[in-house]
């Protein structure tokens, strides 16, 4: 059903759907970082909304086979948001919840940045950032050289990556091959390992940019899940086997949902101390209550 069609109450369905997903994968988040003390927690609550919408309601894929042929491809180039990723396959009943406590422990299959070797749902490695819209582009080719024109693949990447030129010859590489199938989203927070973005390199009129590049491109609040709903809906409405690509910035911001931890010095790699974690998780609740009461 496309979005025009879509009565009002159905897609409220949708968005409250979106919203518990959202809140248990946070939590999900919340208890990796907890079982080791520290990680990319901000990050991750940044985008989780994201996550939530994406494996809530769009992404095609089977449970108990993560390596359906027929699934769409979620690539995660931002590696080191590989906790996040990990509740959301959770959520999605790929992993078991339970395993989460196991995050970055030796021997678990869920390394402090995402690699497809050890994690089922995990699509590609991260780490050496910059390089996951290329892999998407080459995964796009690949799945029309296969004669597969109706799976989708989406990435996520992280402002940070603007400065990686790398990113750029995979988003005129995009256009220049018309790959419509593709979905990027961009994790607008504002931050990176040497500080805020715009002090490393400028990162203004990203959106002239990528339409410069060839891309239909769309700017949300990344935290608004209604917003973020719809900007997908009309990405994914627009998606064909040969045509734009597609980018959705999503303007975050780290800590979401967790009020002791947004704004935090030093959010890049969190240590959190062991009393925190309770209220982090207290602080959590208590906003989503407030939400689901409204």
């Amino acid at each position: 059903m496309t979005l025009d069609l879509m009565t009002p109450s159905a897609f409220r369905q949708r968005l409250d759907a979106c919203a518990e997903s959202a809140y248990r994968i946070r939590m999900g988040v919340l208890d990796e970082g907890e079982a080791q003390g520290e990680g990319y927690v901000g990050q991750a609550l940044g985008a989780a909304d994201l996550l939530a919408v994406l494996y809530r309601d769009v992404l095609r894929f089977d449970p108990a086979d993560p390596e359906w042929p027929d699934r769409d491809r979620f690539l995660l180039s931002v590696g080191h948001y590989a906790l996040l990723l990990y509740s959301a396959l959770a959520e999605a009943g790929v992993i078991p919840r339970d395993e989460l406590a196991t995050y970055a422990a030796d021997g678990s299959r869920l390394p402090m940045s995402a690699m497809s070797t050890y994690t089922p749902g995990a699509e590609i490695s991260g780490g050496s950032l910059g390089h996951g819209l290329g892999l998407a582009v080459g995964m796009c080719l690949g799945l029309r050289a296969q004669g597969r024109t109706s799976q989708r693949v989406f990435t996520l990447f992280s402002d940070g990556e603007l400065n990686e030129g790398s990113t750029w010859e995979a988003a005129m590489s995009a256009a220049s091959w018309r790959l419509g199938n593709l979905i990027g989203f961009v994790d607008m927070n504002g931050l990176q390992a040497d500080g805020p973005t715009r002090d490393v390199l400028a990162l203004d009129r990203q959106e002239d940019r990528w339409r410069a590049f060839g891309w239909h491109v769309q700017r949300v609040d990344g935290n608004d899940l209604e917003a973020l709903l719809r900007a997908v809906d009309e990405a994914t409405g627009r998606a064909s086997a040969a045509g734009q690509p597609h980018l959705v910035i999503c303007d975050t911001v780290v800590g979401k949902g967790v009020p002791l931890l947004e704004g935090r010095e030093k959010l890049h790699f969190m240590k959190i101390a062991a009393d925190e974690w309770p209220v982090c998780k207290q602080q959590l609740t208590a906003g989503h209550e407030k939400r689901t009461r409204r």
